[in-house]
Formats: C-alpha cells, sequence, structure tokens
C-alpha cells in the first residue's frame, strides 16, 4: 500500500512540475512591450547603414528578459515592397522564430513559408541589437509585417565558445 502512495506522489509532483515548466516557458517571463508610436519598427538603410524608422500602425510586441532572441513583433505598413526592396538592407537566411501560441498575430509557420516562396521580404531592422543579435523585419506583400530577434554568424561562432572572426565587432566582457 506504501508503494502504491509513493507511486501516486510522485505523479502527482512530475504533473505539476511539468505544468510549472511550461507555464514558465510560454507565458512567465513574457512581457508587452510598450509602443512608442514612432520608432518601435526600424530598418536599416543600404545607403547608410544606420536604422530608421518605417511608417507602420497597429504594433503589438512581447520581449522576455530571460533570452535576447525571445522578441516578437507584428504591425501594419503602407510602405511598398518595391520601394522597401530598394532603400532598405535585405536580410539572407531570414528564419522566423516561434512565439507562444497566445501571441496570435505571430505565426512563424506562415512567415517562414512567404519567405521560402519569395512573397515575403526580410530586411536587416538592426544588427547586434545584442551582441550576436540582430532584428529580423519581414513584410508581406498585403503589408503585414513581423519582427524577431536572431542569433547572427558573430553570435553562432563566440556563442560556441569560439575566437571572434574577424569581421565581427569584438565582444563585450563577460561574453
Amino acid at each position: 500500500m506504501t508503494g502504491k502512495i509513493i507511486a501516486g506522489l510522485i505523479v502527482v509532483i512530475s504533473l505539476i512540475a511539468g505544468a510549472a515548466i511550461y507555464y514558465l516557458q510560454v507565458y512567465a517571463f513574457y512581457e508587452p512591450v510598450k509602443a512608442t508610436g514612432t520608432d518601435d519598427v526600424q530598418l536599416t538603410v543600404m545607403v547608410t547603414g544606420a536604422p530608421e524608422p518605417i511608417l507602420y500602425e497597429d504594433f503589438e510586441a512581447i520581449d522576455a528578459d530571460s533570452s535576447p532572441i525571445r522578441y516578437r513583433a507584428c504591425f501594419t505598413t503602407s510602405q511598398s515592397l518595391a520601394m522597401m526592396s530598394e532603400t532598405y538592407e535585405p536580410y539572407d537566411k531570414a528564419e522566423p522564430l516561434v512565439a507562444p501560441r497566445w501571441f496570435d498575430c505571430f505565426d512563424a509557420k506562415e512567415i517562414g513559408h512567404a519567405l521560402e516562396e519569395g512573397s515575403a521580404i526580410a530586411f536587416l531592422g538592426e544588427a547586434n541589437v545584442e551582441y550576436g543579435i540582430d532584428r529580423v523585419v519581414a513584410v508581406l506583400p498585403d503589408g503585414r509585417g513581423f519582427a524577431w530577434h536572431q542569433i547572427n554568424h558573430c553570435g553562432e561562432v563566440v556563442f560556441d565558445g569560439q575566437p571572434v572572426p574577424e569581421n565581427c565587432p569584438p565582444k563585450p566582457e563577460g561574453y
């Protein structure tokens, strides 16, 4: 009888721990990002190499201090993809990261599919938002836009414990 009680306690504790881990991963650390209304969405200009705000509406974003790649944002823009592709720096190898299900405006599968088929274009929002992390912005033909943080080539190397490549900025202390 005591074995059944102990086994039951183990199962109950495991279920509670599993629920707590799920809650922590999906809900606990995310916070809404307060929109400024003027510079929430920026793209890097090809000519200057500096980010500048674009026209946007309906901005909604989440972020978490627990990881630099948890940022996700959705917005709409009236700027055409043709004009944007001539003005702003494209981002090769953009891979949208999955957002929590409750942040339903951001569908990584839809964005990824649109990028693969070429109907959406990914741009560099800002390089090294945090060391080794770029902000990527993708825009669909209907004006819907999405932003997320992605590890760049410098981050991939440095986060693996290897020396900083020549074409990368020096890593800050503590990395």
